[in-house]
């Protein structure tokens, strides 16, 4: 079980996964092999469980980010499932309950990228779309509405 400490660190780790053990130390009150260790043994239990990188994804070309609801016809599952690799656009998915049974955000260059990639998916099902306009969590830390 995580200590209080070891909430402090995974707290540190979330806003930034690439802080030094030394400057995670200074902030957490431990020395940076301390801190070392306590990382280490977050991963061995496996509450630890990979670390990743946050890109910019309308730098990258992307002017759309789109939530998707999805309801899979009636045996197309295993067929969706095995097809979900050649889609590069899907940044999460997720099977759910409700009238829909996919959840999906993806990012798309444009209004015909959106098109095209709808019309890739309605052979598997029914979607209903939803344009992202704002990230308020992300906008409230920056101090905008």
């Amino acid at each position: 079980m995580a200590d209080t400490i070891d909430l402090k660190i995974i707290e540190k780790l979330k806003i930034n996964s690439r802080i030094s053990f030394v400057e995670l130390g200074k902030h957490i009150g431990l020395s940076p092999s301390s801190v070392r260790e306590r990382v280490q043994k977050l991963e061995d239990l496996e509450v630890i469980t990979g670390y990743s990188i946050e890109l910019n994804s309308k730098k990258l070309g992307y002017g759309l980010e789109v939530v998707i609801l999805f309801k899979l016809y009636s045996g197309k599952l295993n067929l969706f499932c095995d097809v979900l690799q050649d889609f590069p656009e899907i940044l999460e998915i997720y099977r759910i309950t409700g009238a829909h049974n996919i959840f999906m955000k993806v990012i798309l260059t444009d209004q015909l990228h959106l098109q095209q990639f709808i019309d890739q998916l309605l052979i598997y099902g029914e979607p209903t779309t939803h344009l992202i306009l704002s990230n308020l969590k992300d906008d409230k830390l920056n101090g905008n509405r």
